[in-house]
């Protein structure tokens, strides 16, 4: 497994690591075994958590035919992307499946591809498949950055605060700021949440890391691991590369139309979403469901009646909605709200709800 940069800082503060990917994460800290802590959640909605995200990983392209190659390999608009420009993207199969989902930053040297921990080697396989004559170098630059998330509704204020930035929260955009001669990135959250994700250099990790712990008082800032953060994501409704989608998904099941460009030209699988979107719909798509006090495993069947109509993919307990909630993928005439389900092998009732969770 690979081990967090700041393990051993994590360490001190009682945190309990999981592994998510083949990569190392923060499941929480100081909670008691299997226990995910509430005040870790109650933070990210009412003030500013931060999330060491650095399992996740990186690959940045290269070379003066980076944009032309990126451009007929992913569905956003990658020419169009101004610098500094932040856009969300699949990466796609020629039958339209998905290989990965992808943040991309433009910089003036360079693209970088965020990605869910354990996808670079495969993304990185797919794209050089179809490098053949275009002038560009692709890498993994995992262990080149770290990746920190300011999870809440201060979260751009703590930001500005500690790496002196300008302006309004970044959308489409990222800015650049610094700490004590350390160069951040901030970028718009990659899990569409209040806040904002940090891009750090790994060197500057720890000192970047300690000074929003010391200074993120004023803000009310904890540290907060991955489960709280699973909860946060499951309610917004945003799906998760690994646990929500896979190669046999096509992005509008997954309802990623903000990652698809209709005017953008060629690219590898644009035919496939081309005709599903001229039929005007897709056979299942990504719900919510209500589960009671019922926690199916993933790939839970779903039923109506005898009939197989989907399954379940991520599950988390809500304390804002007092039960169990998950994402699943219902068949298109299923999908409306308060569709009545049941789970398989007697493991209760599902009842479909709207994205994000109302």
């Amino acid at each position: 497994m690979e081990t967090l940069a700041l393990h051993a800082h994590h360490a001190r503060l009682k945190a309990r690591f999981g592994s998510i990917g083949g990569r190392e994460v923060v499941l929480d800290y100081g909670a008691a075994e299997g226990v995910r802590s509430v005040a870790e959640e109650a933070a990210m909605r009412t003030a500013v958590a931060v999330v060491d995200l650095s399992a996740r990983q990186v690959v940045r392209v290269t070379g003066p035919d980076r944009l032309s190659f990126l451009h007929g390999m992913l569905t956003q608009d990658v020419e169009g992307t101004p610098p500094s420009g932040v856009r969300y993207a699949a990466v796609l199969t020629a039958k339209g499946g998905m290989v990965a989902d992808v943040q991309l930053l433009r910089r003036e040297e360079d693209l970088l591809l965020f990605l869910e921990p354990g996808l670079a080697e495969a993304a990185l396989a797919h794209l050089h498949r179809y490098l053949v004559s275009e002038e560009a170098e692709l890498s993994d630059a995992s262990a080149e950055f770290g990746q920190l998330s300011l999870v809440g509704p201060r979260g751009w204020a703590l930001a500005q605060r500690t790496f002196g930035l300008p302006g309004e929260v970044p959308t489409a955009q990222a800015v650049q700021g610094g700490l004590e001669g350390q160069g951040v990135w901030v970028l718009p959250s990659a899990l569409l949440l209040p806040g904002v994700d940090v891009v750090v250099p790994t060197a500057g990790l720890e000192a970047v890391f300690t000074a929003l712990l010391d200074t993120g008082s004023e803000e009310g800032l904890v540290p907060a691991g991955w489960e709280a953060l699973e909860v946060l994501r499951v309610e917004r409704g945003v799906p998760r590369y690994g646990a929500d989608m896979d190669v046999h998904t096509l992005p509008l099941e997954a309802n990623l139309e903000r990652a698809l460009h209709y005017q953008k030209g060629c690219y590898l699988g644009q035919e496939v979403i081309a005709r599903a979107t001229f039929r005007g719909h897709v056979n299942k798509r990504l719900v919510g469901l209500l589960l009671g006090p019922g926690h199916p495993a993933a790939r839970t069947e779903l039923f109506q009646g005898e009939r197989k109509v989907g399954f379940v993919t991520s599950v988390v307990a809500s304390h804002r909605l007092g039960q169990q909630v998950a994402l699943g993928y219902v068949h298109r005439d299923v999908q409306a709200p308060g569709t009545a389900l049941l789970l398989a092998d007697g493991g209760g009732a599902a009842t479909v709800q709207p994205l994000p969770f109302p």
